[in-house]
Formats: structure tokens, sequence, C-alpha cells
């Protein structure tokens, strides 16, 4: 297979899964939709697989599509950034470079885009503040921060990262102990352990349906930080209400049971804000294409 006459049908079949539209997909590139789908069937014939799903209702991911969709994203981010560096031919950034964030994002996001960031731009010096409260850029000399929830009003930047979801969890040892709850009441009875930002009464959205619930959890325990509510729930104590980019690895790992499945905690958007008014450095920008490939990774 000759890979590089690929190239022009990966970004094309990167349009298609991100638009979910081949005529939507086929508008942004500015030609045909015929030619749009011509070119995902020669993808397609090439490699001997099927990358989309195609329905009345528009296209969706095979398991495949969605790992070239990640991959094909990173290629994305290279050729914006070929053009950034042609634009910036001359500029090295090099300096603090200071960054917030809360500690759901702190290992699996921002630590691997970090080492990434750095080793593109060695001149930097990172400066990492984890807290899960919201400092103001300004007032902390900051600047990015990774910021989860709704946004103030402000004159700050917001570049969307994608969207964090609150799930059950807890060790399969402390549902031994106690029970794997089949029902919202069976989980109203089990102990909680629960963050600064978490009530009793907390509200529960099923899966698919943006109707609300509220229902009031059994406080067991309650903590300043995520790290202290996952390290108490690791240790058998309780349920706990983890992120989603969290919970998953140690789901995978078996550490942790997603309990629940069917219902979430409150729903948080995740943005990067800067307080550039013109163009951004280029290290900004890469630090946020990387976080949102690390995020978005994570949640595959």
């Amino acid at each position: 297979m000759n890979n590089t006459k690929q190239l022009p049908r990966l970004m094309i079949f990167a349009h298609v899964a991100q638009k979910g539209s081949f005529t939507q997909a086929a508008e942004a590139l500015g030609i045909t939709k015929s030619a749009v789908s011509q070119q995902i069937k020669l993808l397609e014939n090439e490699m001997g697989v099927r990358v989309l799903n195609r329905t009345t209702r528009g296209v969706s991911l095979t398991a495949l599509g969605e790992k070239l969709f990640l991959r094909c994203q990173l290629l994305q981010d290279q050729v914006e950034l070929a053009y950034a560096d042609i634009a910036n031919a001359g500029e090295n950034p090099s300096g603090r470079f200071a960054i917030t964030f809360p500690h759901a994002l702190e290992s699996i996001v921002v630590m691997p885009a970090i080492e990434q960031l750095c080793s593109e731009f060695p001149g930097l010096e990172p400066e990492l503040i984890v807290s899960d409260e919201s400092l103001d850029l300004v007032e902390h000399n900051l600047d990015v921060s990774l910021h989860a929830g709704e946004l103030a009003d402000s004159s700050y930047r917001a570049l969307p990262v994608g969207t964090i979801k609150e799930i059950f969890c807890a060790t399969p040892l402390f549902l031994n102990r106690s029970m794997l709850p089949n029902s919202v009441e069976d989980l109203m009875t089990l102990n909680w352990i629960s963050t600064a930002w978490q009530s009793p009464k907390m509200p529960i959205f099923e899966l698919g349906s943006n109707e609300k619930t509220v229902i009031k959890l059994k406080q067991f325990s309650r903590v300043n930080t995520l790290p202290s509510a996952l390290e108490m729930a690791l240790r058998h104590l309780g349920i706990v209400l983890l992120p989603d980019v969290t919970a998953k690895p140690l789901i995978k790992s078996g550490e942790l049971i997603h309990i629940m499945d069917k219902i979430t905690g409150p729903l948080w958007p995740v943005y990067t804000l800067h307080a550039y008014q013109a163009d951004k450095p280029i290290h900004l920008t890469r630090f946020h294409q990387l976080v949102c490939r690390y995020f978005n990774g994570v949640l595959v």
C-alpha cells in the first residue's frame, strides 16, 4: 500500500468523522459530496476494512474508525503546526509557562501533554498549579487555565476541550462486602465519599437524556481533594463519584467497578482559558491541541 497516497483521504475521513456527515464535510472542504464519498470508499478499499457505518440518519465510526480518527487528528495538528512554524519563523518559545488545572486532569491529560510540549519546545519552563478551585489568570499570573464547569463572564478566551461526566465507582472488595446496587434506591443506602464540590443532594442523569433527578446519597466521609476521595475509595471505604477521565483507566485495570452505568452525576464542560486578545503564542496553541487529544483519547 502506498501510505503517502492515503494522506489526503485520511484528512477527508477526519472531516467526515468530525462532522458526522458527508454533506457537511464536503461543505467544509469545498468539494462535492460525491467526491468525499468516493475518497472514503477508496480509503476503505485500500485498507480492506470499514471505518464508517452509513445509515439514513448519518454516519458513525466503527471501532477501528474511532482509533483511526484519533490518529488523523494528530496528523491535522501537525499540518496546522507546520503552517504555524512558517508563520512564526524564528520564534523559539522559552521561559515560564504557568498552568493551573484540576486534579482530575493531572496524570492522564496534562502530564503527557507537558511532556510532549517540552520535547517540542525545550526552552519552556512549565510551572504547574494543581487545584480544584478555579484560579484567576491575572490575579495568579498564569498563562493558561484548564477550567471545568460553566464559565463566568470575563474577557478571557475559552477554547473547548470536551465534557467530563461524573460516574459512580467502587472497588470489587467494597461491593463484595456490601452489595452491587441494582437501583437508585440501593445506591442511596451505600456509604458515599464526597468531595468539597459535591453535596448529598445530588443531581443525576440517565444516559441519552437531559432529564435530571435529584437523589440523596448517604454521606460517609467528606474530603477536600479528588485524590483523597479516590484514595479512600481504593481502600474499600465506600462508593465515589469520579470524573470519567480519572475513573476509566482504573476501571480498565479492574481496580474500580463502574456501578449504575446507565446514570451519571453532573456534567462539566472543560475549557482552555487564556488572556491573549490577538494571536496566541505557538506553544499555547500546541498545548491546547495536546490537551484535547489526550483528554479525548482517554474517553475512547
